[in-house]
């Protein structure tokens, strides 16, 4: 089967960061992108209440380029007063020519 190499760009924030992270990927060029909730414990330990929120992750299939324009901003905009973790994964995906726009 014949697959295609792309980048997969996962995204995980405090959930009232959602929104405003799926405009700002698509307007750096994703196609789309797959959200779920999710929890965790990480440096900044765990969530202790509900109060706090619960956490997102998006996930989102790209080209190198807009992986590289998507970490940079993510990093540059959220990493100093936010809960996000961002990392990039090499794929192989079939039909992989959806996912890298007209």
């Amino acid at each position: 089967m014949k697959t295609v190499p792309l980048k997969e760009v996962t995204i995980i924030a405090e959930a009232l960061l959602e929104e405003r992270l799926l405009r700002e990927i698509r307007e750096l060029g994703a196609q789309g992108y797959t959200v779920g909730q999710v929890r965790g414990e990480g440096s900044r330990g765990v969530r202790a209440s509900e109060w706090e929120g619960k956490n997102v992750r998006i996930e989102t299939l790209v080209s190198a380029e807009v992986a590289d324009r998507i970490l940079e901003h993510v990093a540059h905009s959220y990493f100093e007063h936010y809960a996000v973790v961002a990392y990039l994964s090499d794929v192989q995906v079939v039909r992989g020519d959806k996912y890298l726009g007209a």
